[in-house]
């Protein structure tokens, strides 16, 4: 049994997948966010505006501690932003089966307009982005055990391609 732990960019699709693989598997599934919230009282958003970035960092270090407390076997959508911390990223690698959710940056943006305020993303989204992905990629590519291509893999695709890889 092992844990599935899921790594990229904010909207590359780690809540979604995270649901999918866990009704798949019958696993629980721990939402980073929810985890986030109940330990600081405060969204990710909001922690960030009230306390800056080195809280909010050390509150994501936090739920990774959670999560790989936890027993295995589960699912759980890590903070995006944990692969910048060595240590995190040390703690991750052999925490379980990490998968990286490989998306482009263009179809990340069509994303993040959809959706409610994210963090580091006021002003140019897409530059954000961008930027994000030039500083994180090579940390993702780093402790990611399987990588997905999520611009060429659906949902079930992505779900399939997970349990092969937890099966071989």
């Amino acid at each position: 049994m092992t844990r599935v732990l899921l790594v990229g960019l904010m909207a590359s699709g780690k809540s979604t997948l995270g649901q999918a693989l866990a009704a798949a598997t019958g696993w629980p599934l721990l939402d980073n966010d929810a985890l986030l919230e109940r330990s600081t009282g405060r969204t990710a958003v909001q922690l960030l505006a009230e306390e800056g970035i080195d809280r909010l960092r050390a509150a994501e270090s936090d739920v990774l501690t959670l999560t790989l407390s936890m027993p295995a076997p589960l699912v759980a959508p890590v903070p995006a932003g944990v692969v910048l911390v060595p240590r995190d990223r040390a703690r991750l690698a052999a925490g379980g089966h990490v998968v990286w959710l490989r998306t482009p940056t263009s179809m990340l943006v069509r994303r993040v307009s959809k959706k409610d305020h994210r963090p580091f993303l006021d002003g140019d989204a897409g530059a954000a982005l961008r930027a994000m992905a030039a500083e994180r990629e090579p940390f993702y590519a780093e402790v990611a055990h399987q990588v997905l291509d999520m611009q060429k893999l659906t949902t079930a695709q992505a779900v399939r391609e997970v349990m092969s890889a937890l099966s071989g």
